[in-house]
């Protein structure tokens, strides 16, 4: 069964999306983040995912102050993300209530830094956020809200941190649309797919074997979630998380399928294709 963890990203204390980590295209949700996880609890949620992206732009706090009063009232398991560059601010946030703090482009930036807060903190109270592009088969890491392209592959981060017990990854082309298949381009011939296969490192020689479903005249057809399923394969013990692309409830079965142990739901939900509740029994089935 896969969890699902509604997400609330947060601009100047309102609820917001951005399109693909776009600034500038910003919706408008509501006013009121504490109305928002009230709902989310009555809609038999357990856990919620907060987003500070002033934080995240800014690479300080920018909304930590409001997740530590909505920690203080809220029933539900908080992870948080945004902003974090400290073991202090990480460990003011986790001492008001939060479950879990969100770690992404410092990882990428700082990786002995971060690997000093697992060890101050412990693997169960950090999770690894990781946001990739998917160019030549291979997923690259992006960081700061998108913005900046690290040149670094998924698998490279993750070889430097192998003690993460809780990975978040988000399919950036896919944020808020629906999971599908798609056709690889250029298209490729099986020699091509051969060739690149021995030029890639594990995970993406894993991915592009998963990805491969058919040959239909002479084009390919790729999986969206193949990524997910490699990094289930050469990780079996990090808890995957899985955002950008669910739009719909049957994507929820397809991430249960690649091995997502949770689902950060956000525009589905935001723009009423589905409730938290329809979502929580969907997946209970």
């Amino acid at each position: 069964m896969i969890e699902i963890i509604p997400a609330i990203d947060v601009i100047d204390g309102k609820c917001v999306r951005l399109a693909q980590g776009d600034f500038a295209r910003e919706t408008k949700y509501s006013d009121d983040p504490a109305a928002a996880l009230g709902d989310f609890a009555d809609g038999g949620a357990v856990e919620a995912h907060l987003v500070d992206l002033d934080g995240a732009r800014a690479r300080e706090p920018r909304q930590h102050e409001l997740f530590i009063a909505l920690a203080r009232t809220t029933s539900l398991a908080l992870q948080v993300a945004g902003g974090f560059r400290t073991i202090e601010q990480v460990r003011r946030i986790l001492d008001a209530g939060v479950a879990r703090v969100v770690i992404g482009s410092l990882a990428i930036d700082d990786p002995d830094a971060f690997a000093r807060m697992i060890d101050e903190f412990g693997p169960d109270r950090l999770t690894l956020a990781l946001d990739v592009r998917i160019e030549d088969g291979i997923p690259l890491v992006a960081t700061h809200g998108w913005a900046t392209g690290s040149g670094e592959s998924l698998e490279t981060v993750l070889g430097r941190h192998r003690s993460v017990r809780h990975l978040l990854v988000t399919d950036i082309a896919r944020d808020g649309r629906r999971f599908a298949f798609k056709v690889a381009s250029p298209l490729w011939s099986r020699a091509e797919l051969e060739l690149q296969n021995a030029a890639m490192d594990h995970l993406a020689a894993a991915l592009v074997a998963a990805t491969v479903r058919a040959f239909v005249s002479g084009v390919v057809v790729v999986d969206d979630l193949a990524a997910a399923r490699a990094i289930v394969a050469a990780h079996p013990a990090v808890a995957l998380q899985a955002s950008g692309g669910v739009a719909a409830l049957g994507d929820l079965t397809e991430l249960a399928n690649a091995g997502a142990a949770r689902a950060i739901v956000g525009k589905a939900i935001w723009e009423q294709r589905f409730t938290v509740a329809d979502a929580v029994a969907y997946a209970q089935r």
